[in-house]
């Protein structure tokens, strides 16, 4: 029987599929369909620092009615939409599903700044969570910001979440960084167990009827799995770290390329919202078959195979392929 088993975060899985986070896990019962369907671990929805922040200002709000010069100062927080819970439901959640499942559940927390709102990295432990993934999601928009203020300042978040729980901690990046290599070894010295890359920006749109801004949301495919892919190629035996591979995992195809590149574990959220649970069985199996036709007996033996250090042309990963792509097309 193949070995699909993976260790990841410390955590030993029974197979390398993860359901990474999104609105799946805000139901118990689609968290267990997955968990039956075969999913590894779940990754729980993210607690957003200004959920926390909202929270704590409306507080003040009511213990300091009167005051006004705050009336205003809630709506500068943007509307949470289906996300708009507060800290307590979300933990309270959490806690409820790390008891309706057996396999690992790893709680979320999106931030970019240090501050109070951090001690809930203890509280999320506190829950049971298995782990902790801390989503560093910020777009900067200042032109006076520069990218080694913005690089230390998430460096620091890092350790100061670290430095309030025991259980393992994975951070998931932006490809945006002039240095990735450098800064994923920062990420890691500051006390990151694991990189999940990349963290996926949204785009906004115009509607050019309305003048207004569109907030779309576009599932990803499987051509969004060759940026992840590169650079976990590039990293992996150069940053101690486990890898976790996430946009663009759609078939078994993607996750053996996920496991060769160095990942640990290939996590999936949009094939899951687009085609739900009853995908998991079927890319077990085919991945269960390939492995066999091709005498693979474990995940293991496989990951990091297609790293660059082990390519014949490592050059493919760099920008000495670049010309050449070019040139391989034809009208």
């Amino acid at each position: 029987m193949t070995d699909l088993t993976t260790t990841y975060l410390g955590l030993k899985l029974k197979n390398p599929l993860v359901a990474s986070a999104s609105p799946m896990s805000k139901k118990l019962d689609k968290a267990k369909r997955l968990e039956e369907a075969g999913i590894a671990a779940i990754v729980m929805y993210s607690l957003f620092e200004e959920q926390i922040i909202h929270e704590s200002l409306e507080l003040d709000h009511f213990l300091s009615r009167g005051a006004d010069s705050f009336a205003e100062a809630l709506s500068y927080l943007p509307d949470g939409g289906m996300y708009g819970v507060g800290p307590e439901k979300y933990l309270n959640h959490l806690a409820g599903l790390k008891k309706s499942v057996r396999v690992p559940v790893i709680g979320s927390l999106n931030g970019v700044s240090k501050g109070g709102w951090t001690s809930y990295a203890k509280r999320i432990e506190e829950t049971g969570a298995d782990a902790l993934e801390l989503n560093l999601y910020f777009l900067s928009t200042d032109p006076n910001l520069t990218a080694a203020e913005l690089e230390d300042a998430q460096v620091e978040l890092v350790a100061e979440v670290k430095s309030a729980i025991k259980i393992p901690l994975a951070v998931k990046l932006s490809p945006f960084v002039t240095s990735l290599p450098n800064f994923a070894k920062r990420i890691v010295d500051a006390g990151a167990s694991g990189l999940v890359l990349f963290n996926r920006f949204y785009q906004p749109d115009f509607d050019l009827n309305e003048l207004d801004i569109v907030h779309s949301l576009d599932l990803s495919t499987s051509a969004d799995l060759r940026l992840p892919l590169r650079w976990i190629s590039i990293l992996y035996g150069n940053v101690s770290a486990d890898f976790a591979l996430t946009s663009g995992v759609h078939t078994h195809t993607d996750v053996l390329k996920a496991m060769m590149a160095g990942a640990k574990v290939a996590m999936m959220a949009s094939n899951l919202l687009h085609n739900g649970e009853s995908v998991v069985p079927s890319m077990l199996a085919d991945l269960q078959t390939w492995m066999a036709e091709r005498e693979y007996t474990s995940i293991q033996q496989m990951q990091g195979s297609m790293c660059q250090k082990n390519v014949k042309e490592p050059a493919a990963f760099e920008r000495a392929n670049y010309m050449k792509v070019l040139n391989s097309w034809r009208d």
